[in-house]
């Protein structure tokens, strides 16, 4: 039981890695599966699985009342940072249940493995200030930075911020897109604020602990 409930309305930074600092996203398609996965399990009326959710005809419509709104994310090979709005009472708990369990039996079934993939329960922040939102995003949208990852190896929110290229299209970006003028103005702030973020790193508590997610 978590010391403080998830309230309705607000935002959180969400955020875990693998077991033993295990690898949890060995390729691309990997990537895509958990990204599908926040896609179709953000939904207050459960799905069952996504392989049951496939026989569903969605032009005879659906119920889309969300359990969060997804702000950005950043995928790591073996660790994951999200932004989340809970829509719904005991929205973020159930989504996260649901999107991690989900995941590990996908990948555990393929990989031949079983037991724990994700290092116990989900770590969270309240962002409990618009700045505190806005800077979160810069961290979060530019995380594979922190770990100078190449391209292949992580997964960003930035691109469906900032390009008209990408295909994913989940997050509410108008949250935080809205408080600037431009996309590029917002590609600007996010580049700065990390940079500033980690060079001040050694008197922020909070960076620290997540700069370790792979320490």
């Amino acid at each position: 039981m978590r010391k403080k409930a998830f309230v309705t309305g607000e935002f959180y930074h969400i955020y875990n890695r693998g077991t033993d600092k295990r690898v949890v996203f060995n390729n691309n398609y990997d990537f895509d599966r958990f990204l599908q996965s926040i896609a179709e399990f953000n939904s207050v009326i459960p799905i069952g699985s996504i392989y049951e959710n496939s026989f569903i005809d969605h032009k005879l419509g659906r119920p889309t009342s969300k359990l969060v709104n997804i702000v950005c994310y950043c995928l790591n090979p073996n660790h994951y940072h999200m932004i989340l709005e809970q829509c719904a009472e005991g929205g973020i708990s159930e989504f996260m249940k649901r999107l991690s369990g989900g995941y590990t039996k996908y990948f555990n079934n393929k990989y031949k493995r079983n037991g724990v993939l994700f290092q116990g329960r989900f770590k969270s922040s309240h962002i409990d200030s618009n700045e505190y939102l806005l800077h979160a995003s810069a961290y979060v949208n530019l995380n594979n930075r922190v770990h100078k990852l190449k391209r292949d190896k992580f997964r960003s929110s930035l691109d469906e911020f900032i390009y008209k290229s990408s295909k994913e299209i989940f997050c509410k970006k108008d949250i935080i897109l809205k408080q600037f003028k431009s996309k590029s103005e917002y590609e600007d702030f996010v580049k700065e604020a990390l940079d500033n973020m980690l060079t001040r790193k050694d008197s922020l508590k909070e960076m620290e602990n997540l700069l370790s997610l792979e320490a």
